[in-house]
C-alpha cells in the first residue's frame, strides 16, 4: 500500500476484525479498505430487551407495518401512543455505551421515532388535503434525552443523518449467504411502505446502500494513489487512479436501473399520497434533505483537488458534509489535506498516461453529478416550482454549482497538456452538457425564483 508518508492519525482499517468484542469497541463507520464507507458489520436489527418499549413502538410505527397492517402513522396515533407508552431509557443507554454497534442501532431507531413524532401533524394535514403546515415544535424528554446521549456517544448530530440512521445503518440481508446483492437487501426501519422491498421508499434507500458497497475499492484506490504520489511512484499512482475510476464506474452503474425500460421519465405515486418517486429528495415523513452526494463524491472531490467556487452554495456544501460519521469526516479531511500537500493534480499533469487517468476520474464525477441533475430535473423540477429543497439549498442552483466546477476542471486539464485526442469523445460531451446545463438553469431559475437569481449566482 506504499508508505503513506503523512499517515492518518485516526483509524483506517486494512482488514476488519473478526473478534466480536473488538468489533463492538470500534465505531461502526470506521473507514476500511474492505467495506469503505459502509459499516464494519451489518447493522443490528434487534435492540436489547431493556429497550423493548422502543422496539414495540417502532414495530407498529410505519404507515404499513411488516405484517401488512396499518401502523400508528396511518391512523395518526403515534404521538399520543408514544407519550403514553415510551419511558425515558437514558439510564439504559449508559449500560450499553461500550458496545458501539448497539449504540448505533439506538441512534438509528431514536432518529426514526423523533422524525416521525415531529412530522406526524404535517403528514396528517397533507393526507387530509390541508397542506403540510408546521410539525410539532418540541421533542418530549423521553425522546430528547436518550437521542442526545446516543448521538453524543456516536459522534452524530441529534437528528436523522444519511449514514448513521436513514440509509447506511438501516439495511439487513434477507439471506446472509447471498451477501450484498441488491435483491437481498431489506430495510430495518421505514416510515411508509418501506418494509416491503418493492416499495419506492425501500428502493430510494437501498440504491444508496448499493452504491456505497463499491466504496471499499474507491478508498483503496485513493489511499494507494496518495501513497504513490507522495513516494513519486508513477506506476503505482496510475494503478491507484485506475482503482478510483473502476469503483466510480460501478457506482454510476447502479443508477442505470431504469435504462432500457422507458424512454420517458417514470413516475410513481408515493405511499402517503404525495407525488413521491424512487429518486425524490423529499419524503414527507422523513423531513430532511437527502445527502445524495454520498461519501464517494466528496472523496473524489478531495483526492482530485476539484476546486469549488467561493459562493454561498459551496458554503452549504461544506455544512452538509458535517452531517456524516466522525471517522468519515476525519478520513475525508485527511485526503483533502494530503492531496493538496503533495499535489496530486500537479503530479498527474506531469505524465500523459496519468493525466488521461486523472481526466477519466473527473469524468466519473461528472457522470455522477449529471445523472443526479437529470433525476432532479425530471422528478422534481418538472413537478414543482417550490424554490428550496428541504435542507435549505436552492433547488435549481445547488447541483449545477458543483457540476460546472467539474466541467471547468476537465477543460483546464485538456488545455494544460495541449489536448487529449484519446479523450475527444469525453470532452465533446462536456462541451455539450455545459451548454445544455446553462440553458436549463436559466429556464428553471425563471420558473422557480425569477431570472435574477440565476444572474446573481453567475456573478
Amino acid at each position: 500500500m506504499g508508505s503513506l508518508a503523512a499517515a492518518p492519525t485516526f483509524p483506517l482499517l486494512t482488514n476488519i476484525p473478526t473478534d466480536d468484542k473488538e468489533l463492538a469497541r470500534l465505531a461502526p463507520f470506521t473507514v476500511s479498505l474492505t467495506n469503505g464507507f459502509l459499516p464494519l458489520s451489518p447493522p443490528l436489527t434487534k435492540l436489547p430487551p431493556s429497550f423493548s418499549a422502543l422496539s414495540s413502538l417502532l414495530a407498529c410505527m410505519s404507515i404499513r407495518t411488516a405484517t401488512g397492517e396499518p401502523g400508528l402513522l396511518a391512523t395518526f396515533d403515534l404521538g399520543e401512543t408514544l407519550l403514553r407508552e415510551l419511558p425515558d431509557l437514558t439510564d439504559e443507554v449508559e449500560k450499553v455505551r461500550e458496545d458501539l454497534r448497539v449504540v448505533g442501532a439506538l441512534y438509528r431507531d431514536y432518529c426514526f421515532l423523533a422524525s416521525a413524532y415531529l412530522l406526524e401533524p404535517c403528514h396528517e394535514r397533507h393526507v387530509k388535503g390541508d397542506g403540510y403546515g408546521l410539525g410539532r415544535q418540541r421533542l418530549p424528554a423521553v425522546l430528547a434525552r436518550p437521542l442526545a446521549r446516543v448521538a453524543e456517544i456516536s459522534g452524530f448530530k441529534p437528528f436523522m443523518e444519511y449514514a448513521g440512521s436513514y440509509a447506511l445503518f438501516n439495511y439487513r440481508l434477507q439471506d446472509p449467504a447471498l451477501g450484498m446483492e441488491y435483491s437481498n437487501l431489506r430495510l430495518i426501519r421505514a416510515f411508509e411502505h418501506g418494509l416491503n422491498p418493492s416499495s419506492s421508499e425501500a428502493g430510494f434507500v437501498l440504491v444508496h446502500v448499493d452504491m456505497v458497497q463499491s466504496s471499499g475499492l474507491l478508498v483503496e484506490g485513493a489511499v494507494n494513489a496518495l501513497s504513490a504520489c507522495g513516494d513519486g511512484n508513477r506506476k503505482a499512482f496510475n494503478v491507484g487512479l485506475e482503482g478510483v475510476v473502476e469503483a466510480m464506474v460501478k457506482v454510476n452503474g447502479v443508477m442505470d436501473v431504469y435504462e432500457g425500460v422507458s424512454e420517458e421519465a417514470m413516475s410513481f405515486r408515493g405511499e402517503s399520497g404525495a407525488n413521491d418517486s424512487m429518486v425524490s429528495s423529499y419524503n414527507p415523513m422523513q423531513g430532511h434533505e437527502e445527502k445524495s452526494h454520498v461519501e464517494q463524491i466528496p472523496l473524489c472531490d478531495n483526492l482530485l483537488e476539484i476546486s469549488m467556487p467561493e459562493t454561498p452554495l459551496t458554503e452549504i456544501l461544506s455544512d452538509f458534509r458535517s452531517y456524516r460519521p466522525r471517522n468519515h469526516r476525519q478520513f475525508l479531511e485527511w485526503v483533502k489535506d494530503r492531496a493538496q500537500n503533495i499535489g496530486v493534480r500537479r503530479y498527474a499533469m506531469m505524465d500523459r498516461e496519468s493525466a488521461v487517468l486523472y481526466l477519466h476520474a473527473l469524468n466519473q464525477v461528472r457522470d455522477f453529478r449529471w445523472r443526479h441533475w437529470c433525476f432532479t430535473r425530471e422528478y422534481i423540477l418538472k413537478k414543482t416550482t417550490h424554490p428550496t429543497a428541504t435542507g435549505g439549498s436552492p433547488i435549481v442552483l445547488w447541483l449545477p454549482n458543483q457540476l460546472f466546477s467539474v466541467y471547468d476542471q476537465m477543460m483546464e486539464v485538456e488545455y494544460a497538456i495541449d489536448g487529449l485526442p484519446e479523450c475527444t469523445d469525453i470532452m465533446d460531451l462536456v462541451q455539450l452538457q455545459r451548454r445544455t446545463l446553462e440553458k436549463e438553469v436559466d429556464k428553471y431559475c425563471s420558473e422557480h425564483s425569477g431570472r435574477a437569481l440565476s444572474l446573481t449566482w453567475r456573478g
